[in-house]
């Protein structure tokens, strides 16, 4: 029973040490580390298939926007969601745990593990936005990128299921393609990632994410939510629907 306990506090410690850890670094989430009583995140109420802005741009090359530009404002974000732009040294423990795969974790199927990042200030871009009452976050993640979402979606359609151990904790990721949102981009997909771990004392990990590609900025909203319990997810998809058209027509506008 003893060696349970002890699992249960290192999976805990593992499984929040990410977008978690990234905001308690900074001082929005304090106390994060605490079990969480949170909610699985339902299917959300999209069924449309996405809209492909076919747009020429025409006239002289204009310099690429700088991505902290682009990225949403605290003040942009959706209430009751409290938002913070991370420092360019959280977006590292930050981003990997929106998909399930901390950093230097092992994934089997080794194809499975998740592409290269450059997490650098011109790479990588976050904010991220905190319900204080459920402990849910909404991320909002720009990435610029020469690869479409096109290889993402083969990618995951191989891997709709994989083991990930990261500290001596082994998690399964399950991974559902939805149908992709209906926004003018010029690609779309949305995903829902489910980390499970035994024994765990915050239950099943769940993260919504709608993407779009912009030329080449990949402009990813995630919603995460922890536990069984449904009322408070399916309330936060609307959140996070705002959050990601917000993004998306940001960078549309600026890019």
């Amino acid at each position: 029973m003893r060696n349970g306990r002890v699992m249960s506090r290192k999976m805990l410690r593992t499984r929040v040490g990410g977008v978690a850890a990234a905001i308690a670094a900074v001082g929005l989430l304090a106390g994060c580390a605490q079990p969480v009583t949170g909610a699985a995140v339902p299917d959300p109420a999209v069924e449309s298939p996405s809209s492909v802005d076919s747009t020429s741009v025409t006239g002289s090359p204009q310099p690429a926007a700088k991505l902290s530009d682009l990225l949403l404002t605290p003040a942009e974000f959706p209430k009751p969601f409290d938002a913070i732009v991370l420092p360019a040294q959280a977006v590292p423990m930050a981003a990997p745990d929106l998909v399930g795969v901390p950093r230097g974790a092992t994934v089997d199927p080794a194809d499975c593990a998740p592409p290269k990042q450059d997490y650098g200030p011109e790479g990588t871009v976050m904010a991220v936005g905190t319900d204080n009452s459920t402990r849910s976050t909404i991320s909002v993640e720009l990435t610029r990128i020469d690869t479409s979402l096109t290889e993402l979606q083969a990618q995951t359609e191989d891997c709709t299921s994989m083991t990930v151990t990261a500290n001596g904790v082994t998690t399964t990721v399950t991974t559902v393609i939805l149908p992709p949102s209906p926004i003018a981009a010029d690609q779309t997909l949305s995903l829902r990632r489910t980390v499970t771990a035994p024994s765990s004392a915050t239950g099943d990990q769940s993260m919504l994410t709608l993407l779009a590609q912009v030329g080449d900025v990949r402009i990813a909203a995630t919603l995460m939510t922890f536990g069984a319990a449904n009322g408070v997810g399916n309330a936060a998809t609307g959140q996070l629907d705002q959050a990601f058209t917000a993004a998306v027509q940001k960078v549309r506008a600026g890019s």
